[in-house]
């Protein structure tokens, strides 16, 4: 299995005034669903293209924004490859930006080349493209991936006509619609339209298919949707905290999580601490929601570097732990003689937690509570997020053959983890409290990442 898959961000606005800088901002403010490339495309009377390696706000410059021209453009963010692509074909010059994952990808390619089509390097969004333009009209290409593609995607196209926006009929990847006076945009989360003070409209919805242009959002066709498999990890994760997926904010899901371990050590006799802390950015809402419900003193016991990336999202594990080790800093004063909740996101490989922990105790912490909000992941995701191979699972090396299917086998593995990481304890909360605590219907949510079934399957 390949150790990456995508993950990224896209944004596309049509306006009545240039659109280059409005996209310019809104990539930048997705810069958190990816920090490797990024790129913009606008359309006057012919699609213009630029791509970086980097990030959106060191590498475009005025100068490639005024050789952006157009009042429509798409724009992106990624981990993994430059986009937006342009292509030539009979429907006209097109550019596509998109963000999830083809697990059928090689099955695809093999057919498609036994028809003769060339690849340049195989990328997802190539494949995407081909598909699309396979079909007499853009519509029917975009239709067609559902019925082609077993996975994940959220989709712009940019076209003579506008911009078409589409999600898979699973609705795993997100994607929101937003307006201003003269504007109409799409992006992968909400943050990017509030921030650009535009007013929040809907979600696309799973299958659906939306015409961006001067009369606003249209859509041109909704495909059957089986069931909603929304990715729960964005509300555990990846989305920013000030985001809104889904109609679920993601502070409420991140306190809701914090609440539930809160609820947890409550049930099983109380915890002595001094202080509950974040790991940051993403622990903070889980923090938070630990404080609020146990009353125990919120401290931040770590300094963020702002000019650090996320290290979940890097490369590989080489490129993660040095940015783990630029990230964080201890803040010496807040911790020492401190027994501390220490609250997080998750624990995949159980490096960087080991190395906070420890840098806990060697500033003087008296104790070190790791609380976790999602369950313990179990299997690799398809559908997006930075794959993992089992063997890379922390929690996989102590159950490799099978679920965490009790109670008292999560105490176990908890026990384990703890003796690993060298904390005083560790606690997840179990699959039930965290789907309760995001409060939608289990049968609406991907789980894959901890129960290993595939909503598709």
């Amino acid at each position: 299995m390949k150790s990456i898959r995508d993950n990224c961000g896209i944004f596309a606005v049509y306006g009545q005034a240039p659109c280059a800088f409005t996209i310019y901002q809104g990539i930048d403010f997705l810069q958190h669903r990816g920090q490797q490339y990024c790129g913009i495309a606008t359309y006057d009377g012919g699609v213009r293209q630029i791509t970086h390696h980097g990030k959106v706000i060191n590498q475009f410059t005025d100068q490639d924004l005024e050789n952006l021209p157009g009042t429509w453009g798409i724009g992106h963010v990624s981990l993994r490859e430059r986009q937006p692509v342009k292509w030539q074909s009979l429907q006209g010059e097109i550019a596509v930006a998109f963000s999830g994952n083809i697990i059928n990808d090689q099955e695809l390619k093999q057919e498609m080349m036994h028809r003769g089509k060339a690849f340049w390097r195989g990328y997802n969004v190539e494949l995407i493209s081909k598909i699309i333009l396979e079909a007499s009209d853009t519509v029917s290409g975009i239709a067609d991936l559902a019925a082609k593609i077993r996975g994940a995607y959220s989709l712009v196209v940019l076209t003579r006509e506008g911009i078409y926006a589409a999600r898979d009929v699973y609705g795993f990847r997100p994607l929101i619609l937003g307006q201003g006076p003269g504007q109409w945009v799409v992006s992968s989360e909400s943050r990017a339209l509030q921030n650009l003070d535009l007013e929040i409209v809907r979600d696309v919805q799973p299958g659906e298919i939306v015409l961006v242009n001067g009369s606003g959002f249209t859509t041109v066709r909704q495909l059957p949707s089986p069931r909603r498999a929304h990715c729960a990890f964005e509300w555990a994760y990846t989305a920013s905290i000030d985001s809104i997926i889904d109609g679920l904010p993601v502070l409420a899901a991140r306190q809701h999580l914090g609440a539930a371990l809160a609820q947890r050590d409550q049930a099983d006799g109380g915890l002595e601490a001094d202080l509950v802390a974040p790991v940051p950015m993403s622990g903070i809402g889980h923090a938070l929601g630990y404080h609020l419900h146990s009353r125990l003193p919120y401290q931040e016991v770590f300094l963020y570097n702002r000019y650090a990336d996320r290290s979940y999202t890097q490369a590989n594990q080489i490129a993660r732990e040095k940015m783990a080790k630029r990230k964080l800093s201890v803040l010496h004063y807040a911790v020492k003689g401190k027994s501390i909740v220490l609250c997080d996101d998750s624990i995949v490989r159980g490096t960087q937690i080991l190395n906070k922990v420890d840098d806990l105790k060697k500033a003087g912490a008296k104790a070190v509570h790791v609380r976790v909000a999602c369950p313990p992941l179990m299997y690799p995701c398809d559908f997006g997020i930075s794959t993992r191979t089992y063997e890379e699972l922390m929690a996989r090396k102590y159950l490799y053959q099978g679920d965490i299917d009790s109670l008292a086998a999560l105490r176990q593995l908890e026990a384990w983890v703890a003796a690993q990481i060298g904390a005083d304890s560790v606690k997840y909360n179990s699959m039930d409290h965290f789907v309760n605590a995001l409060g939608l219907p289990r049968t609406d949510l991907c789980l894959k990442c901890w129960d290993g079934h595939r909503p598709q399957e």
